[in-house]
């Protein structure tokens, strides 16, 4: 059987979902990412830290909470 290409990706470092060292919410990759942003997901702290620095930098810091990835496109599979 074939690998599928991973298609989630942390937006600053480019790491996969699923790749070691990618945090989950609680811990448990069945519960997604741990952070994500209206730009796409992030893969740990730090580079939540790295892109929330540069949104702050560019004056683009998003004004309220992005809806859960995960959540918003489980609605359109339906």
């Amino acid at each position: 059987m074939l690998a599928r290409p991973e298609v989630y990706r942390c937006i600053e470092c480019g790491l996969p979902y699923r790749a070691t060292g990618f945090w989950y919410h609680e811990g448990k990759i069945e519960h997604g990412p741990a952070y994500w942003t209206d730009r796409g997901i992030l893969c740990s702290p730090q580079c939540s830290l790295a892109h929330h620095t540069k949104r702050a930098a560019e004056g683009t810091l998003p004004q309220e909470p992005a809806p859960d990835p995960f959540e918003v496109q489980s609605l359109f599979r339906r």
